[in-house]
């Protein structure tokens, strides 16, 4: 009997080591960018931007918005941005619960990344994107209505920085490169390590004429 019991204790084991393995094979994020700049990313970094999201798996963060500034050139692009599903924080504020949570694109192959704003007032606001390792910098992040941008991804000190490098629209298989005088300027988005699971979030978007029309900073923790 006890033989038998630990069996069936060791195989209801494996699946869970296995699981483990498979949660840190994905290299997509690592083949964006030299391989020594990312081997001198701590290792909180690494391990995050390498798990196997496959099947019914979530990566999960909280924390907060620590503060959310947007011009009033910024808050109108917002307000348009409604037109596609608002990828961009429609209101400024002060500190405010946030989660990030991160899937398997089934369609795309890539990530779907789903951010949960709270508000001190109404609603909380929802923001959906799809992150796909395709296009010309190997990255894209489709926003909805068909536009999306090209990422380029690089890595200094302690973090990740993904910076747009163009805008396009799509759809039914039509693809349109956005002339630069036409998108709302340059997106920065940087993943900083903070130590013990914990890192920053910033989001700024700067037109080359209107200056800073977004600047976002977020605080979140591996939940």
């Amino acid at each position: 009997m006890m033989r038998g019991a630990a069996k069936r204790k060791s195989d209801t084991q494996k699946p869970a080591a296995c699981e483990r393995d498979d949660a840190l094979t994905d290299d997509r994020f690592r083949l964006l960018i030299p391989r020594a700049a990312w081997d001198a990313l701590p290792e909180d970094v690494r391990l995050r931007f390498s798990k196997r999201l496959s099947g019914t798996a979530v990566a999960a963060y909280r924390g907060e918005i620590v503060w959310t500034r947007l011009s009033r050139a910024g808050w109108l692009l917002a307000q348009l941005c409604r037109l596609i599903g608002a990828p961009l924080p429609t209101g400024g504020s002060g500190p405010a619960p946030a989660a990030v949570a991160v899937s398997e694109d089934r369609k795309s192959g890539g990530q779907c990344w789903t951010r949960l704003y709270g508000r001190a007032r109404g609603r909380p606001q929802v923001i959906h994107s799809a992150k796909s390792f395709a296009g010309p910098t190997g990255l894209e992040e489709h926003i909805g209505g068909g536009f999306g941008m090209a990422l380029a991804v690089r890595a200094e000190a302690d973090a990740l920085i993904f910076a747009s490098e163009h805008y396009f629209w799509q759809a039914a298989g039509f693809r349109l490169r956005i002339p630069r005088w036409l998108s709302p300027g340059a997106t920065t988005v940087t993943h900083q390590h903070l130590g013990s699971g914990r890192f920053a979030f910033d989001l700024k978007v700067t037109h080359p004429l209107l200056g800073e029309l977004l600047n976002q900073h977020g605080l979140f923790r591996d939940a």
